[in-house]
Parts: structure tokens; C-alpha cells; sequence
């Protein structure tokens, strides 16, 4: 199960690093009006890199065993699906025609999105059950 949620993570990684570059390509850092975005480049850049510092997190727990890696990661994984969920949220409200997350954001690929989302969800859910299990041997 740890080695799944690694290749997840990774996964995961390797599809946000996609949106990001699509972000960026489209403008996702020049600075426009409050009302064009609601993507703020404080979330964007923050959910990046608060991911990876998780991913490091957990390759520290692989290669040392100490569960304080584990939750380590598992707290910024939470960290990082609250701010993945604000940024899902506004895109699928712009996506049916509403206030939120127009232009820049609206060039995201849906199957990209999607993708994205399923496979952190499931390193989420990886990540958790490794953690409770070193709890409960």
C-alpha cells in the first residue's frame, strides 16, 4: 500500500504539473482584475508546493519507517485537498456559466481535472490507511 500511494502521489504530481504549465502558458501569473479570476497565484503556486513537500515527506517515511513522516505527509495532503477542492469548485461553477474561475482558468482540460482529482483522492485514501495501520500493528 506504500509504495501505491507513492506511484498515486506521483501520479498526481505528474497531472498537476500539467494544469500548472497550462495555467502559466495562459497567463496564470500576469496579474489582471479581481473580477476576470478567482484563482489567486497565493493558491495555485501554494497547492504545488505544499503537495510536494508531502511527496518528500513520504518518501522520508519510506526510507526511514518513522511514522512521524507518515503524518507528516498525510497533514499536508490535507492541506493540499482543501486547497484542490476551493480551485475544483470555482472551475466547475465557471464551467456552467458562472462568476468564478473565468479565462485563465477555463482552458483546463476536464479529463485533466478529473484525473487529477481521482488519483489525489486515492492517494489520500493510501496515505491515511498507511498512516492508521502503523498505529495498529
Amino acid at each position: 500500500m506504500e509504495i501505491a500511494a507513492l506511484v498515486a502521489w506521483i501520479l498526481a504530481a505528474v497531472g498537476g504539473c500539467h494544469l500548472l504549465m497550462t495555467w502559466l502558458a495562459n497567463g496564470g501569473l500576469r496579474r489582471q482584475p479581481t473580477k476576470v479570476t478567482r484563482y489567486p497565484s497565493a493558491l495555485v503556486i501554494g497547492h504545488t508546493l505544499i503537495g510536494a513537500l508531502g511527496l518528500v515527506a513520504w518518501v522520508l517515511y519510506l526510507a526511514t519507517s518513522c511514522a512521524a513522516y507518515a503524518w507528516c505527509a498525510f497533514g499536508t495532503l490535507v492541506i493540499v485537498a482543501l486547497m484542490g477542492f476551493v480551485m475544483f469548485t470555482r472551475w466547475l461553477v465557471g464551467q456552467r456559466g458562472g462568476r468564478h474561475a473565468r479565462g485563465r482558468e477555463q482552458v483546463f482540460p476536464a479529463v485533466a481535472v478529473v484525473v487529477h482529482g481521482t488519483v489525489a483522492f486515492a492517494t489520500f485514501v493510501l496515505v491515511y490507511l498507511t498512516a492508521i495501520a502503523l498505529r495498529h500493528p
